[in-house]
């Protein structure tokens, strides 16, 4: 009788575990497809305005029904494919080999400043931390790199300014924390050098780091124009980000130039421009290529953040 009695509560205890357990479920989804709508719809409602007329949206304002369908701002946009062409290409290039390098080296600085053999390591720590908080300021900056590096015009204007970032060493450092120092030890035992043990050992059991950074580092580069506004001025070797910019400064400087003083016909006919519209395809132009990074990394992003970062 009592083993039946025992059954029969171990039974509804299950029952009430299983049961808050969907509750649980359905609330985490819910509040997951949520946050997931908040962060896709307005991006949808930007690739939806980008296809419409610059009037359409000045009368009608931003929808997610297209009103009147126009392809005008992406036709400005592509209007010199020569110059969108460069721009991207000198982008792409960028990114790829920026990304590369900056993973590289973040992560291997990060491999030596948690090896426990190295002395040096907390005054290295230290001193990368230092940069973050007090740094030169950007006239000696801009200067050093104009006089002395030769950045104006030059492509390493866009590469090395980005190639090391602090923030990546901490992140890899944490990380590799958590990696068990005694792999390190058995290898150099069995007579392997530190370069063996890093590309052997230490970088495959790394994956979610490397992914990690290489979105972080790709992003960087991706999205920079500030490099190029202040090195670049030959249009084949501008981002894509400044390059973008460059047109909509330029639509909206000829704009005021008309309002100041100009004729009604030419009044007219400037107003026209779609800038608003031609924003939102820009974005659509810039953002596409980027975002397809990912779903490639999406599954080692929070481990590759989270690992380690509890030790610090």
């Amino acid at each position: 009788m009592q083993s039946k009695g025992a059954t029969i509560r171990i039974a509804r205890r299950n029952r009430i575990v299983r049961t808050d357990q969907r509750v649980f479920n359905a609330l985490g989804y819910t509040l997951v497809t949520l946050f997931g709508l908040a962060c896709v719809l307005p991006f949808l409602l930007i690739a939806i305005n980008s296809f419409t007329s610059e009037s359409a949206l000045m009368h009608n304002g931003y929808s997610f029904i297209l009103k009147e369908f126009s392809l005008q701002a992406y036709s400005l946009s592509f209007k010199n494919p020569q110059r969108i062409l460069w721009a991207y290409r000198n982008t792409v290039c960028v990114t790829v080999l920026g990304t590369a390098i900056a993973v590289f080296m973040a992560s291997m600085t990060g491999y030596v400043l948690q090896r426990r053999d190295f002395p040096a390591r907390n005054a290295f720590s230290l001193f990368f931390f230092f940069t973050t908080l007090f740094n030169g300021g950007l006239v000696p900056w801009y200067i050093m790199c104009t006089r002395y590096l030769s950045f104006r015009n030059n492509y390493h204007a866009l590469l090395l300014p980005m190639m090391f970032s602090v923030w990546n060493v901490i992140i890899a450092k944490n990380f590799m924390k958590s990696i068990p120092y005694e792999i390190t030890e058995s290898a150099k035992v069995d007579g392997a050098n530190d370069l063996t043990i890093f590309f052997r050992l230490i970088l495959p059991l790394s994956t979610p780091l490397l992914a990690t950074l290489g979105l972080f580092s790709a992003l960087a580069y991706w999205n920079d124009w500030y490099n190029s506004m202040l090195f670049i001025t030959k249009e084949n070797k501008m981002s894509l980000q400044y390059f973008l910019q460059q047109m909509i400064n330029s639509i909206q400087a000829l704009k005021n130039l008309v309002t100041m003083g100009a004729s009604a016909s030419a009044l007219s006919g400037m107003v026209s421009l779609p800038q608003e519209t031609l924003k939102m395809a820009m974005t659509v132009i810039t953002t596409g290529p980027i975002i397809l990074l990912y779903p490639l990394v999406q599954r080692y992003f929070v481990k590759g953040l989270t690992i380690g970062a509890v030790k610090g």
